[in-house]
C-alpha cells in the first residue's frame, strides 16, 4: 500500500491510499478519484514530506505531519453541518448507484418528484448538470444504509 497527499483544482488537500503508483495513475486516468470536500475531479499529487530511511531494521513508517487541534469553533461548525445534513437526508430517499438514472427520470417527469441521494461518478454528475439537472456532492461523506451497523 502507498499513501499520497492529493490536491484538487480548488486547492483542497486530502490523503488517499492505493495499491501502487500504477493503481493511482489508473484510477486518476479513469476519473475515479474526486475531492471529498468539493467533488472536484481535477486531482493531482500534493507536495509530501519525504520518508527518510534510518538504515535500521525498525518497522517502516509513513510520512506524517502534525496539525494543530481544530479550534472549538471549527468543531462546532462541523457538528452543525453534520446535523443539518442528517436532517436533510431524513426526508431524502437513498437510491444508491441508480442515482443518475433516478435523477434523470424525476427531471423528465417519468418518476415522482422527491428528494434523493446516492452515488454517482464525477462524469455522471457532470452529465446531469449538462442536462440541466441540479446535483451537488454532500458536504460530508455518508455510509450507504446497508453498510451501517
Amino acid at each position: 500500500m502507498i499513501v499520497f497527499d492529493l490536491k484538487c483544482g480548488r486547492d483542497h488537500v486530502f490523503e488517499a491510499w492505493f495499491g501502487s503508483s500504477a493503481d493511482y495513475e489508473g484510477q486518476r486516468g479513469r476519473g475515479l478519484i474526486q475531492c471529498p470536500m468539493c467533488g472536484d475531479g481535477e486531482i493531482g499529487k500534493a507536495v509530501m514530506a519525504p520518508r527518510i530511511s534510518t538504515g535500521s531494521a525498525e518497522e517502516p513508517s509513513l510520512p506524517v505531519a502534525a496539525a494543530p487541534h481544530p479550534a472549538p469553533e471549527m468543531k462546532a461548525l462541523l457538528g452543525a453541518v453534520a446535523q443539518l445534513q442528517a436532517k436533510m437526508l431524513e426526508k431524502s430517499e437513498w437510491v444508491g448507484r441508480r442515482f443518475a438514472d433516478e435523477a434523470r427520470a424525476i427531471h423528465l417527469g417519468e418518476s415522482d418528484q422527491r428528494s434523493i441521494h446516492g452515488q454517482a461518478t464525477p462524469s455522471e454528475a457532470e452529465a446531469l448538470r449538462d442536462e440541466g439537472i441540479e446535483v451537488m456532492p454532500l458536504p460530508l461523506p455518508i455510509a450507504p444504509p446497508d453498510q451501517v451497523n
